[in-house]
């Protein structure tokens, strides 16, 4: 699967690289309008409530573009529209965040449909996902959570959308660089009784690196997915992008009769269309 390679964000942080990290985001290529250029298409969020670097207001020295991007599909950041207030970060995370239609055709809402704007989730030292409160780089979360029934011999795939509001882009810089962290230091974990995550490994990508052309930073992360409810074990795979002060990622666990083809495309769907949707808020105007 290829090796692992270091790159600095102030202090060495890992990011593996791989052939099936790079096939996703080939097939995650854009359009100008943020389509997947083949057409469409849980787990908690993968970043730790104890940043291993800055936090806070202003806080960081992560490695991240400056100035303009040199892609059509990646604008300057326009600091201007950064959000100062958890207020403002609340709303723009309801502009960002997708619904249903947006994932696909066969995509509903499940119950409870979106968590509690005030709740972290926590790797532990076991590789155990806890819930803690915000952390302080964090200025508003939400994550929504959709399925698709069970249906002629196709079992139930769960699907989670999640936005992330930061102060500024270094910090949500820290969050992908915790998300590699956390998937080489837990390879397996446990989302909660009954339910884990097996045989995990993740890709890192900076813009420009591999196929990333489309976001400032890009992780993706592939495993096994299995529960005493669903069986298994089944495909999974999470996929988080950045945007400035913004991450959006889409998980989904798979199923019975569910290609990784398909898995892929959902996934796709719904990071690509929160990822135009940031950049419309938090872009500079062309001209």
């Amino acid at each position: 699967m290829g090796g692992q390679v270091d790159r600095s964000r102030g202090n060495a942080v890992l990011r593996a690289c791989g052939c099936a990290a790079a096939g996703l985001f080939l097939i995650a290529g854009c359009t100008a309008d943020g389509s997947p250029k083949d057409g469409a298409a849980s787990r908690t969020p993968a970043a730790s409530g104890t940043p291993s670097g800055p936090s806070g207001a202003g806080a960081g020295t992560a490695a991240a573009p400056s100035g303009g991007s040199g892609s059509e599909l990646v604008p300057e950041l326009d600091e201007s529209k950064q959000p100062k207030t958890v207020a403002e970060a609340r709303d723009l995370l309801g502009r960002i965040i997708v619904a249903e239609q947006a994932i696909g055709p066969d995509v509903v809402r499940s119950t409870p449909f979106e968590s509690d704007p005030g709740h972290w989730p926590v790797l532990d030292e076991g590789c155990v996902w806890q819930t803690a409160s915000l952390p302080p780089d964090v200025l508003a979360k939400s994550t929504r959570s959709f399925h698709i029934p069970a249906k002629d011999g196709r079992g139930r795939v769960r699907i989670n959308a999640t936005v992330t509001v930061h102060h500024n882009r270094e910090e949500s810089g820290w969050e992908t660089a915790r998300a590699m962290e956390e998937v080489l230091r837990c390879p397996g974990q446990k989302l909660r009784e009954g339910e884990e995550l097996k045989n995990l490994w993740g890709g890192a990508f900076y813009q420009g690196e591999q196929m990333n052309g489309w976001t400032e930073d890009a992780f993706t992360e592939t495993g096994e997915y299995v529960s005493a409810r669903d069986g298994g074990p089944h495909l999974y795979t999470w996929s988080q992008a950045q945007f400035g002060p913004v991450t959006v990622a889409i998980s989904a666990k798979g199923a019975t009769g569910i290609t990784r083809e398909a898995m892929n495309a959902f996934v796709v769907q719904g990071t690509s269309r929160m990822m135009v949707q940031a950049k419309q808020e938090l872009g500079k105007a062309a001209g």
